[in-house]
């Protein structure tokens, strides 16, 4: 049976399968340079079938299955860019070619100047806070017990949308401090430390009997210590009435200087001016202050019934004094949504939104740097500011140059918040460029050439970040 597998070669020839002839087999296992790698003269190398490449025959199907997204991408994205520049070039109704006068109005028109300003300073601002806080907060976490549950208070802004981030910023920003979060906190610790006055608004019934100094009212004349005063008042709303205020009476007999403040004015109408009536009532706990020669030589306040009394003060003649801490206005916190405010206040919104972000890139960046060089740097006796400085801040530099840009695009196109915080009294003071470029063409402006011409400035800025960014995604790849 082995006489018919194989036919017997020589010594140290292998053996050649039975029917098989030699030259045949020498010539297939003969290679470029012969059997072995040696060529035999003489005898002709066969030539070797071509074989396909499977990466191009892969790169063409590649092709075929990426056709129908390029062709959506030039339908969605690069027609629309060629148009809008075109456009860009022509006037309102798109009859007639005004060349660059659409981009000198970049910085000639007060709305688009101002919005084009409103973006550097977004661009100066907001990427680097952002930034700050999202490696604060990965440093921290890394220290703190509940990193976890931390990282997902700050991330969860990010699930919510611009639009929904805006409405409950446009709350929080409320000028009212009975529905704005920021100003009810700020007025609170206002008030713990200053008292505001509670008759702020009010006014004297008798304009010859008192006159205004310095916020509060002074009576014109000199007031003998023997005569009861009595001064009334008008223009106190029910509702901020003084709850423990009584009917008023006049000043009760005794030694020394006396008198009564009261609301002179009765709900339902009715009663004599300048005459205690029923049903008005005192004003309590007002400051009274008796004044002589320039000097105030004592001070009271007035009861629930509105009377107050000097009983030192039995002779001579004063001036009745009420401070303005009686009338001064009420403290309702900052106008966070006014024309000087409105700005720092939506990037404060933006930063809430996108701390989040940055955090978890930074902690990852963290989380990559090698232990070992952190811990060779304590033990040379570095302190913990030394090694975040000189050691975790430049190993963890390329990460934080991607947040960075990566914010800086994003900033560029801001919109949605601006759009939704600022009311339409100062709207124009926060305008942006995407905002102006919409109210251009479709906010009332109708002037599609000029809004053509700012979003092909938004593209401009916008690439020279891009291509950043994919420069050093590329260069991390190699």
């Amino acid at each position: 049976m082995a006489d018919r597998d194989v036919t017997t070669t020589g010594a140290g020839e292998e053996p050649v399968p039975a029917g098989r002839p030699r030259q045949a087999a020498e010539e297939a296992d003969a290679g470029p340079g012969g059997p072995r790698g040696d060529a035999i003269p003489g005898i002709p190398i066969p030539r070797r079938a071509r074989h396909r490449d499977p990466d191009r025959a892969g790169s063409s199907w590649a092709w075929l299955f990426l056709l129908p997204a390029l062709i959506l991408l030039g339908a969605m994205v690069v027609y629309p860019i060629a148009y809008t520049i075109w456009r860009s070039f022509y006037n309102a109704a798109g009859d007639a070619f005004v060349g660059l006068e659409n981009y000198g109005d970049l910085f000639t028109d007060t709305a688009t100047f101002t919005a084009l300003k409103n973006n550097a300073i977004w661009v100066a601002v907001a990427p680097a806070v952002v930034t700050a806080f999202g490696l604060i907060f990965a440093v921290l976490t890394e220290r703190i017990r509940w990193s976890s549950a931390f990282k997902l208070l700050i991330f969860m802004p990010m699930a919510i949308s611009f639009l929904a981030a805006g409405v409950i910023f446009r709350t929080v920003y409320d000028q009212d401090p009975n529905r704005g979060v920021l100003n009810a906190v700020i007025v609170s610790v206002h008030d713990t430390f200053v008292e505001s006055g509670q008759y702020q608004g009010v006014r004297p019934r008798d304009t010859d009997q008192l006159t205004a100094q310095g916020g509060g009212f002074v009576t014109a004349d000199p007031v003998p210590a023997t005569e009861p005063v009595q001064i009334g008042f008008v223009a106190l709303p029910p509702d901020r009435i003084p709850s423990d205020a009584v009917q008023a009476v006049p000043p009760p007999d005794g030694p020394g200087l006396r008198g009564v403040v009261w609301l002179d004015f009765a709900r339902g109408g009715g009663g004599e001016p300048n005459q205690i009536d029923p049903n008005e009532v005192g004003m309590p706990d007002m400051s009274v202050q008796a004044v002589q020669d320039g000097r105030t030589v004592d001070s009271t306040k007035t009861g629930p019934d509105g009377t107050f009394a000097f009983p030192e003060l039995t002779s001579g003649s004063y001036t009745i004094r009420l401070p303005s801490s009686n009338f001064g206005a009420a403290f309702n916190g900052v106008t966070w949504l006014g024309p000087t405010l409105v700005t720092p206040a939506i990037i404060g919104s933006y930063v809430w939104i996108w701390a989040g972000f940055a955090m978890v890139l930074i902690g990852a960046g963290l989380a990559a740097i090698p232990r070992d060089a952190l811990e060779a740097a304590r033990v040379d006796g570095a302190t913990e500011w030394q090694v975040f400085r000189r050691v975790t801040m430049p190993l963890l530099a390329p990460v934080l140059v991607v947040v960075l840009v990566t914010l800086v695009i994003n900033v560029l196109k801001i919109f949605d918040l601006v759009y939704i915080i600022a009311p339409g009294s100062t709207q124009p003071d926060a305008n942006v460029l995407a905002l102006q470029m919409y109210l251009a063409s479709f906010g009332g402006g109708n002037n599609q050439g000029l809004g053509s011409a700012i979003a092909v400035a938004l593209f401009l800025l916008v690439v020279p970040a891009m291509l950043f960014n994919i420069r050093r995604f590329r260069q991390e790849k190699r």
